[in-house]
């Protein structure tokens, strides 16, 4: 069976990406809505950015109100702005909340109805373009053709997807990355490389994100302690800038599975920043599918250079895993206790984020059959 292989039409990835990349935003509208948050504003790279819009003749207005991961009173709340201010176009300019928002507020744009209408169905009305300008080296928003929003309502994460919500320009700069502090710096970097190494494991896999995961796979454990540990390290940031896009095209072709199925429940429920949820899995979830599927994390571990090609296939893909785990201590990721979680609050609803993890449909691309009973067993054993 073929597969179908997306990235987005433009991708200005380097050092100057913003400057080269100015012509071609300007060709997408006349009247910016950029999405962002206060810090970029603090950091004065919203008015930097408006400058060279001006001076490619195009107008922008500036939409502030994404505070932590979105939600779909700040997407109301966007579209409205949006609407009133009479845009043709939307940048998202930040860490992935930004960009998850710009995509919502453009979908939400030419969609009728309810944000919570569109969870888990695909969208398929053209939207307003879209250009992801990313400041941190994670997410991977700016190539995928989701966006996850939450439902206030529900305490679920909601998943918006469809072709029509992969932004139209890709701008990775790394030099925007550089004041990220450690502790982002870590939870995006390590929601790359479980985007990385999920995409691999995929049942939805396919050679090209292969080449593409074990690429970001191998710069992510290099450089991701370098960045956390010096900020200032220009070659670091580089690295992950280009793991994090690398990653990104990977899920939005082979998608993830069942780390990210069950963290964004914890993420819903207790708000913790999202690769921090996902490295808090990563070796009890990668584990379990590793019992029946050794051979994938095995490919992993000889195609990276963590294990040479002579070793045997279980002890290698043991060697993987105790190698993400080690990259999880280095970057200082929490247990749920130590995060500040009462296991009594978490016990209380780990039928309902197994639920709601079931529901995301990510579990269901992990290899082998992977059930609701099974999720609860995982959710449990987080406290072992």
């Amino acid at each position: 069976m073929a597969s179908k292989f997306m990235i987005p039409p433009s991708v200005y990835l380097g050092e100057n990406a913003l400057e080269e990349a100015v012509p071609e935003i300007c060709s997408m509208g006349r009247r910016a809505c950029i999405v962002t948050g206060k810090s970029m504003l603090a950091q004065g790279h919203v008015q930097h950015l408006i400058r060279l819009l001006k001076e490619g003749d195009m107008d922008a207005v500036v939409f502030s109100g994404i505070t932590g991961e979105p939600d779909d009173r700040m997407i109301y709340e966007g579209l409205t702005f949006y609407r009133e201010e009479k845009c043709d176009c939307l940048i998202g300019f930040g860490g992935g909340s930004p960009m998850d928002a710009a995509k919502a507020i453009g979908a939400m744009a030419v969609n009728p109805g309810m944000i919570s209408d569109y969870n888990g169905k695909v969208m398929n009305i053209k939207t307003p373009p879209v250009i992801a300008i990313p400041t941190t080296a994670g997410t991977g928003s700016e190539a995928t053709k989701f966006t996850v929003i939450s439902d206030t309502d529900k305490g679920i994460k909601m998943l918006l997807k469809g072709d029509v919500l992969l932004p139209a320009i890709a701008v990775v700069d790394p030099s925007f990355t550089v004041e990220t502090p450690p502790q982002v710096t870590a939870a995006t970097g390590l929601d790359a490389l479980t985007h990385a190494v999920e995409s691999y494991i995929s049942i939805k896999a396919m050679p090209l994100t292969d080449a593409y995961a074990i690429s970001a796979i191998k710069r992510i454990l290099k450089w991701l302690p370098e960045a956390f540990q010096d900020s200032g390290n220009k070659k670091a940031r580089e690295e992950m800038a280009a793991a994090a896009l690398e990653a990104g095209i990977c899920i939005n072709n082979s998608s993830v599975t069942l780390v990210h199925g069950m963290s964004r429940p914890i993420g819903a429920l207790f708000h913790v920043p999202h690769g921090i949820s996902n490295a808090m899995l990563l070796n009890k979830c990668l584990g379990f599918v590793k019992k029946g599927y050794p051979e994938k994390f095995a490919r992993l571990s000889y195609e990276t250079g963590i294990a040479p090609l002579n070793m045997e296939e279980e002890a290698a893909a043991d060697v993987f895993l105790i190698k993400l785990e080690e990259i999880c201590k280095i970057c200082k990721v929490p247990d749920l206790r130590s995060y500040g979680i009462d296991e009594v609050d978490f016990y209380r609803v780990i039928d309902k984020m197994a639920e709601d993890a079931w529901d995301s449909g990510s579990p269901s691309n992990a290899p082998g059959n992977i059930s609701v009973s099974d999720i609860k067993e995982i959710y449990e054993s987080l406290w072992i």
